[in-house]
This record gives C-alpha cells, sequence and structure tokens, in this order.
C-alpha cells in the first residue's frame, strides 16, 4: 500500500515537472495543459481513497481549476502554497490551507509557530453547515519557519537539474517530519485521551496535532473534541487534581415508593415511621400534632445497592428487614438480590441473608413473631418465585420450596405459632406448614395446602391479609371484597394424600370497597382498617365486619396503598402516588411526605431562595420549599415537562415541554403568562441570561431560539436563532456579561454564539477560550472535561453543575451516581467524591442560590435527593467512596 502511494505522488509530481509555464503565461500561476489538469484530479481522487486522510483533500484545494487560472492567489491555497510551485506532496500535508470559508479551528499563528488545520469542523467534531461571522484566521499546521516568497521567474531558472529535485523534496520532507514530531507533543503531557479511534500508525493520528499549551483534546465514540486553554492557564499540570475538600451529606429524600410496591410502611418503636425510595430506607419522625403540617426530620439507611422492594419490621420494634432488587453495574455486571437485616438505631447492618441465593429481586418477606423473630421467610422474584425460611441471627437457609408460577403480593407468618405461613398473590392463596427440621440448615420441609374458594367466586388477585387474634384469617382481593378463611377437615369421603387433610375455606365474605383492596391493617384494639384502590376509603370494622367509620383520600393523592397505625388514634397512609399521609379517620388526612409519580428530567433552583422546581413524565410541575422539606405547590402541565429556569428576579418560570411547546408561569399565581410553540420536537434546555433580558431554548431541532424578555419576564418577543447545530441540542449556557452562549449538542460539538450581535455563529473560537461564564452546565468544555470516565461512549454524564462560588463541579452520571469534582476540573480521568442513593440514571444536578444544597433527580426512581454540601473543615458523615459493596461502618450509611 505504501508502495502504491507514492507511486501515485510520484507520477502526480511528474505531471507537475512537464512543460514549464510559457511567456504567455502568468509567471505566478501555473498554467498545464486541460488533460494534466484531469489526470491530476483523478490520482488525488485516488490518493485520497488509499490514505483516508485530509492530506488529499487538501492538495485538491490547492490545485488550479483551469489551465486560465487567473493570476494571484487561488481562492483555496495559502499563500505559501502558491509561492512553491514545485511543493512536494509531503509538504503540501504538513502546511494547511485555511479552507473555504467556516469555522476556524484554532489562534492566529505565532511567529514562526505551527497551527493545526482549520475548516468548517466544530470544536466537538461535528460540521456546522450554517451559520454567519467573520471567518477565523488560518489554521494551525504550518511550518516553524515558513519559506521566504520568491520570484516566479527565479524559481522557474533554478541551477538545480531535475535530477536533484527528488533528493531536495526528500531533504524537505523529512525536515518537515521532523519539525512536526518536536510540536506534536504527547496526549499525556496535555491532559488529554490518547487517540483509540485514529487508524494506522503514528503517522495517521491526525487528530493528535495540537499546540502544547494551546488546547487539549478527548475522544467520545472515536469523535475528536478540542477544547482551547485559557490564557491565564500556563499548564494543565498547575491546576488542583485532588478530589475537593466540600463533601455531601444526604440531608432529605422527597417521595415514597408506593406506585409499584407493597410492605412498604411501618412504625417503629421510637416513633419513626420507616419506608423506602430508590436505595433509601427513610426513617421518618413527623413534627406537629396529627393533621398538621409536616417537619420532623430524616435519616437514612443507605446500604443497599440497588432499588429497594420491600420492608418487614422485628417484633422488637428496632431491627429491620429489607430487601433489594437485582440490578448491574458501571460495567454491566450483574448485582444479586439481598436482603438487609439492620439496626433502625444505630443504622448499623447486622446480617446479609441471601446473596447468591434470590433471582431477579426480593418480592416479600416477614419476620416470624411466635418465637420473637428467630426466622425470617423470604419471596424472591424468579419464575417459580421460591420461598425459603431463613435463620436470622446466623444468616442460614433452613428450608426452600417453589411456591406457584403465579406473582406472589404477600408473606406472613402467623402470629400464634411460626411453623404456619401464608403467601397470597395472583388468583391464589396457599397456607404452608414448615417443620424448622431441629433448626440444622437446608433439614427443614414446606408443605402446601391451597385456599378453597368453593361458592365463592375467585379473584383475579389476592393483594393482602391479616391474622385475627381468634386464628382466621382476612383476605383483601381485587373484586373490593373482604373473605374471612377459617380451618376445616375436608369430607373423609375425598381424602387427600396420607388421609383426610385439614384445609382452609371461606367462612364468610362482605363486599367493603369499589374496586381493588390493597390494604388490610389490623389495630391496637382489635379492629380492621381496610384502604380501597378506585373508592379512594379507609373503613374501619369491627366483629363480624361491620363498619364502624370511614374517611375518603382527596383523588389527587392517589388510592391507598398501605396502611400503619401511629401513637394514639393516628393513622399513617401511603398512596400510590407517592404521597404519605398524617391524620385519622375523624379530622381527615394531610400530607407530609410527596414526590413525583413517573421519570423525572426538568430541575432548576430559586435565584434567592431555598426553593427549587421539577418536573417529568408525570406531567406535573412541582415547587418545593428546601427549608420546610414541603411541596410549595404543584399544577398540571398537561403534557410532559423536560426542562425549566426562573428568570433573575424569581417572578416566573419558564418550563419547556416535550412537543416544542414552553410556558412561562407566575410563581405566585401559577398563572400562564406566556405559551409559545417552537417548532414541534421536545426541548431539552430553557435558560434565562443573567440580565434576565433574553430567553434562549434548546430544542431538538438542532436550533437555539432566543426571545427578548420584558423587564417582569411576562413578556417575551422572538430575537432570532441560534442555527449550526448538526444534532440535537442538549446544554447552554450565558456568558457573565449576557451577550454570548456556549451550547453542546448530541453528537459532541461545542459552538459558541454572540446572541447581542444578531445570533451570529463564532467561527474562531478560540477567541471564546477566556469568556466567562454566568453558569456552567454544558458537559463538554475544558473546564470540565475531566468529569468524563475512561471509555466513555458519551452518554455517561446526563447533568453537570457548577457551583456559585466556582469551587466545586457536581455530577449526574448514568450509573445511579452524583460525582463532586474540583473545580476547574481539567486533568483525565480526575478524582472525585462519589455518592450513591439513586435507583435509576441520575437526570440532573443542580446548586441551590447559596451553594448550601445540592439537588438531584434520579429519572425511573422519580426520587428527589437534597444534599447537604459541607465545606473543608466541616462536620458530617464521612463521604461515600466509589465502592459496590457496602461498608458495615456508621459513616457509610448514616446521614442525620
Amino acid at each position: 500500500m505504501e508502495l502504491v502511494k507514492a507511486a501515485l505522488a510520484e507520477a502526480l509530481r511528474l505531471l507537475r515537472l512537464q512543460a514549464p509555464p510559457t511567456s504567455l503565461q502568468d509567471p505566478g500561476t501555473l498554467g498545464p495543459p486541460r488533460d494534466r489538469y484531469a489526470c491530476g484530479h483523478f490520482l488525488l481522487l485516488l490518493l485520497l481513497l488509499l490514505d483516508r486522510g485530509s492530506r488529499a483533500i487538501r492538495l485538491m484545494h490547492c490545485l488550479p481549476s483551469s489551465p486560465a487560472a487567473p493570476p494571484g492567489l487561488p481562492p483555496t491555497c495559502s499563500p505559501s502554497l502558491v509561492s512553491r510551485g514545485t511543493q512536494t506532496e509531503a509538504e503540501m500535508e504538513v502546511e494547511a490551507s485555511p479552507g473555504p470559508p467556516g469555522l476556524s479551528n484554532g489562534p492566529p499563528a505565532p511567529p514562526g509557530g505551527s497551527e493545526e488545520p482549520s475548516g468548517t469542523q466544530s470544536e466537538g467534531g461535528g460540521s456546522s453547515s450554517s451559520g454567519t461571522g467573520s471567518p477565523g484566521p488560518p489554521g494551525i499546521l504550518r511550518l516553524a519557519q515558513p519559506p521566504q516568497r520568491i520570484d516566479a521567474p527565479r524559481r522557474n531558472s533554478s541551477s538545480s537539474s531535475p535530477s536533484e529535485r527528488p533528493r531536495q523534496k526528500l531533504s524537505r520532507k523529512a525536515a518537515s517530519s521532523a519539525n512536526l514530531l518536536l510540536r506534536s507533543g504527547s496526549t499525556e503531557s496535555r491532559g488529554g485521551k490518547d487517540s483509540l479511534s485514529s487508524p494506522g500508525g503514528p503517522g495517521s493520528r491526525r487528530s493528535n496535532y495540537n499546540l502544547e499549551g494551546i488546547s487539549v483534546k478527548m475522544f467520545l465514540r472515536g469523535r475528536p473534541i478540542t477544547m482551547y486553554i485559557p490564557s491565564g492557564i500556563r499548564s494543565v499540570e498547575e491546576l488542583p487534581s485532588g478530589p475537593p475538600p466540600e463533601t455531601l451529606s444526604l440531608d432529605w429524600v422527597y417521595g415514597y415508593r408506593g406506585r409499584d410496591s407493597r410492605s412498604n410502611l411501618f412504625v417503629l418503636r421510637s416513633g419513626e415511621v420507616v419506608y423506602f425510595i430508590a436505595c433509601v430506607v427513610v426513617l421518618y419522625r413527623p413534627g406537629g400534632g396529627p393533621g398538621g403540617p409536616g417537619g420532623g426530620g430524616q435519616r437514612h439507611y443507605r446500604g443497599h445497592t440497588d432499588c429497594v422492594r420491600c420492608l418487614a419490621v422485628h417484633p422488637d420494634g428496632v431491627r429491620v428487614a429489607s430487601g433489594q432488587t437485582a440490578g448491574v453495574d458501571k460495567d454491566g455486571k450483574p448485582l444479586q438480590p439481598v436482603v438487609h437485616v439492620w439496626d433502625s438505631e444505630t443504622l448499623l447492618k447486622l446480617q446479609e441473608i441471601g446473596l447468591g441465593a434470590f433471582e431477579r429481586g426480593v418480592g416479600a418477606l416477614a419476620f416470624s413473631v411466635a418465637d420473637q423473630g428467630a426466622f425470617l421467610c423470604v419471596v424472591d422474584d424468579s419464575n417459580e418465585h421460591m420461598l425459603s425460611v431463613w435463620d436470622c441471627s446466623r444468616g442460614t437457609k433452613l428450608a426452600e420450596i417453589k411456591s406457584t408460577n403465579d406473582s406472589v403480593l404477600a408473606v406472613g407468618f402467623n402470629p400464634r405459632d411460626s411453623s404456619s405461613i401464608v403467601t397470597s398473590g395472583k388468583s391464589h392463596v396457599h397456607f404452608w406448614n414448615w417443620n424448622g427440621g431441629t433448626g440444622i440448615p437446608g433439614n427443614g420441609m414446606l408443605t402446601r395446602k391451597q385456599g378453597v374458594f368453593g361458592k365463592y367466586k375467585k379473584p383475579k388477585f389476592i393483594s393482602c391479609f391479616v391474622f385475627l387474634p381468634d386464628g382466621d384469617i382476612l383476605t383483601g382481593d381485587s373484586e373490593g371484597n373482604i373473605l374471612t378463611w377459617g380451618r376445616s377437615l375436608s369430607d373423609s369421603r375425598t381424602p387427600g394424600r396420607g388421609g383426610a387433610k385439614e384445609t382452609y375455606g371461606i367462612v364468610a365474605q362482605a363486599h367493603a370497597h369499589e374496586g381493588s383492596i390493597f390494604a388490610l391493617c389490623l389495630r391496637r384494639d382489635g379492629t380492621v382498617l381496610s384502604g380501597g384502590g378506585r373508592d379512594r376509603r379507609l373503613v374501619q370494622w369491627g366483629p363480624g365486619l361491620v363498619a364502624l367509620q370511614e374517611a375518603e383520600i382527596p383523588e389527587h393523592f392517589g388510592a391507598v396503598r398501605a396502611i400503619a397505625e401511629g401513637p394514639g388514634s393516628e393513622l399513617l397512609v401511603g398512596t400510590t402516588k407517592n404521597a404519605l399521609l398524617r391524620g385519622d379517620l375523624a379530622q381527615g388526612f394531610s400530607p407530609v411526605i410527596q414526590g413525583h409519580t413517573d421519570e423525572l428530567w426538568g430541575l432548576c433552583t430559586h435565584p434567592f431562595q431555598n426553593r427549587f422546581l421539577t418536573c417529568g413524565h408525570d406531567r406535573q410541575l412541582c415547587l418545593w420549599d428546601g427549608e420546610g422539606h414541603a411541596l410549595a405547590w404543584s399544577i398540571d402541565l398537561k403534557e410532559t415537562g423536560l426542562c425549566a429556569d426562573f428568570h433573575p428576579s424569581g417572578a416566573v418560570v419558564a418550563v419547556g415541554l416535550n412537543t416544542g411547546r414552553w410556558l412561562v408561569l407566575d410563581t405566585e399565581t401559577r398563572e400562564i403568562v406566556s405559551d409559545i410553540t417552537d417548532g414541534n420536537e421536545q426541548l431539552s434546555v430553557v435558560r434565562y441570561s443573567p440580565d434576565g433580558l433574553y430567553l434562549a431554548i434548546g430544542s431538538h431541532d438542532n436550533m437555539i431560539y432566543i426571545y427578548s424578555v420584558s423587564s417582569d419576564g411576562a413578556k417575551s418577543s422572538r430575537f432570532g436563532r441560534c442555527v449550526g447545530h448538526s444534532s440535537f441540542i442538549t446544554h447552554l449556557d450565558w456568558s457573565k456579561d449576557g451577550n454570548f452562549i456556549m451550547s453542546n449538542s448530541g453528537d459532541y460539538e461545542i459552538l459558541y454564539w454572540d446572541v447581542a450581535g444578531g445570533c451570529k455563529l463564532l467561527r474562531n473560537r478560540y477567541e471564546s477560550r477566556d469568556r466567562e461564564w454566568a453558569t456552567y452546565t454544558c458537559v463538554l468544555g475544558f473546564h470540565v472535561y475531566g468529569v468524563w470516565p475512561d471509555g466513555s461512549d458519551g452518554t455517561d454524564i446526563n447533568s453537570l453543575c457548577r457551583s456559585h462560588n466556582e469551587r466545586v463541579v457536581a455530577v449526574a452520571d448514568d450509573f445511579c451516581k452524583v460525582h463532586l469534582f474540583q473545580y476547574p476540573c481539567a486533568h483525565a480521568k480526575a478524582p472525585s467524591l462519589v455518592y450513591g442513593g439513586h435507583g435509576s440514571h441520575v437526570t440532573s444536578v443542580r446548586f441551590t442560590h447559596d451553594d448550601s444544597h445540592l439537588i438531584s433527580l434520579g429519572g425511573k426512581d422519580a426520587s428527589i435527593f437534597q444534599w447537604r454540601v459541607l465545606g473543608a473543615g466541616g462536620t458530617g458523615p464521612v463521604p461515600t467512596t466509589p465502592s459496590r459493596t457496602p461498608s458495615l461502618s456508621p459513616a457509610s450509611s448514616l446521614d442525620v
């Protein structure tokens, strides 16, 4: 292949050497016959196919288009190329032309310096096909000592013979290659990643031609991204490279997982309410009286590595068992489901049960009661829904059996007899008898007796049950009925295996609710509470299933999911719309914990208050009070909200939707003051300028729409459009003077815009290297390129935010983690502090106005975490480290 390319280059050279210009031609131009030009273009096309690089393209630009080319400088050729008619092909590769009008990739060439090639390539590697503005200076790959301009007649009458010219050209080629190697420098010295995508040997790595101290380069999916170093930074190595002195402590978790889980709400002996969301088990102490406002405080057990699915409280009211689902780690390796038994007072993990024994996840679990909680019963989410019994103190399995192929929704020990276990779920109630096998691991046996419905209609789901003091069992089903089950002997004429056997049959039925019954709760006075789905009613039942009292849950909170009895007459109710209510049947209920019900994406913080706003796929726009830890207000957007931003005055907020619409709402009255549509694709970012005079809207139609905004933010008028990105807009930031925008796109472009000058694309991005930005949320840029992990595919980081004091950078990644980096973060694979807790990809992070807290959003887990930012000398728990196995020390799981 090298011989073929050399032969083509020699043929091209011989074509140039033929027939020197005649006296009729201008001595400063080349004028070979037309057939030689056609042959030359053909040879260059072959070179392009063989080399697959930019060398042949630059040769094409520098070749005259016709024999009648006018005297002077061709439009696509640099002066140095025109002045050297006998220049070799290798010299043209190093001495690049500025190319057609387009984006400039670098700074003006310093005297005797070298620059890299120019063209229309963006800083992020994508091409920009439109936009206006003055072209940048020539590109940045020139010889260290540019050749002097020589008169054409003297050039053509050189004393060198034709046989000596090839030797001179080879010498010049060697010299230019040596200069190139001296100037290129190593990627390691520039702090960038090595090129993993450049094919061939070192000579084909054209993307690495960077000036030392001018730029750094990283690669995402094989695409080079060039970022220019600010002039105030003499060397990247001088920047701090360690983790930041600031740390994060989990302060509050907004939300409750009631939408798709059961066994998720209990009251501990301490009076704390225990529930879960994402990977965190929350211990909440309510404030105020029954039905009063929320407040109180939270503690968090954070030992789980994936989403928690179910809870059980030990009879002592202190120990808690929590089961998690299976997941995958950062490298795609499966994480095994497990049950943690932990102390709610110290938040220390006491026992890890079933690691490697469960499949997919832990669906339901329960402690035994009759023997002071010595055993734990677990049902996993495998196809056979394996039922197993474990010794809590030793963590050993005593018995295991396949329960059913249908889903199992609840499990429990008979409080009077630990050898009796009940499971219920899809179209079944199973009564199990467990022979403990004298405590020998694996020696116990489980036998099943199926509940007989007889003349009663078999419901589709039996979702819950409770044991009555007299030994009977009440079940709630999807038909809205409460069934009473009692023991009876089957007819001796129809014996089972081993003769007549005891069975469980329905002895009474009461129609309690319209729609499903999701929860049953036995109160201390012996009465039973039932919670309805469709009718949202709470009903208290006396002996004989006589209704005593009832209350209805407001519709916007959803159906009743779980019920727990608090002190006195107080009740706590979890709902299917992820709300936790507190109150009683007489006075009604009010929310103490609220949350979203679907994937979250939009987040913005108030400019001067400790408040923040969220929106997502549940179409709810919510304003949260970060000091009171409560929901201030919420409205229904009717469409999916994906992004939001407060006006600097705080009086209005702009919200971008998935249909191309964006709204402006008054934060006090919640009224929509503006409703505008730009395009028909989703909006990914909205951002007000620091002075509040402009609003920028980034869309998936590859455009940034700019609007002029009135002083109060209520009125907007189209100012212009920023056109030039070749993919959808992902992030954007305003400069501190409010005149310029930096933007990122889905194909990893970094572009800069002069908004005040007419929304013009700034073609010379080198000139923007010293510009100061009011916010820094773009995930691509010199100041933050170190946050990207090694081997990233470009989608690993969803959101980024620099603190207002410009000391740290928070990052939301695709692996359920929040990172804290030092700012600027300009070292490849920079170290960070890593914090877990989210059970899904983290979609957004933002600092509050005074940098006292950081807000992070979970995606599918619909959780909102409020982190307290602790200074270098602050007190608080030791930050978590990137570890897949949770530590047993309280520092890793205790946040007060």
